[in-house]
């Protein structure tokens, strides 16, 4: 199916590939389909893809390329909800906060978005652990 984005024109996607958060992103309530796309060559940067609307798309990536000590646990309601059964079906995104320059870019790893990749299910998940900030350096100092 044909969907406009922001980063890539229009594009075919697969409707197996879209993921579905049953109530939204917070702050986009109403944006329930998106896919996951590449941003770059290398695909360190993905970009998540409102389906229906063009102009909402976050630039995501994966903390564990950056913060490979990040650790968090999903409440038991999130598992459900996503209907988790194995740790294997678990993909981790988090949002970053492109800046200028790209060095002062931060990433949110106090709400990382959940992917059940077995049926696709999909949530923002705030986490309620002091350690993790809205905006971490994606960078890391020394």
């Amino acid at each position: 199916m044909p969907i406009k984005t922001k980063y890539h024109d229009e594009i075919e996607v697969n409707k197996d590939e879209i993921l579905h958060f049953e109530k939204g992103v917070p702050g986009f309530l109403d944006e329930k389909e998106f896919v996951i796309l590449p941003l770059s060559e290398d695909q360190t940067f993905s970009v998540m893809q409102s389906v229906t609307t063009p102009y909402v798309a976050f630039v995501v990536v994966s903390p564990f390329s950056y913060y490979p000590n990040y650790e968090f646990q999903l409440e038991d309601t999130v598992i459900e909800e996503l209907s988790l059964k194995s740790e294997k079906d678990v993909l981790v995104y988090t949002i970053l906060s492109v800046q200028d320059p790209f060095e002062n870019t931060t990433v949110n790893l106090q709400a990382p978005i959940i992917i059940n990749n077995s049926n696709h299910k999909a949530k923002q998940v705030i986490l309620n652990d002091g350690n993790y900030k809205i905006k971490h350096p994606l960078f890391q100092k020394g």
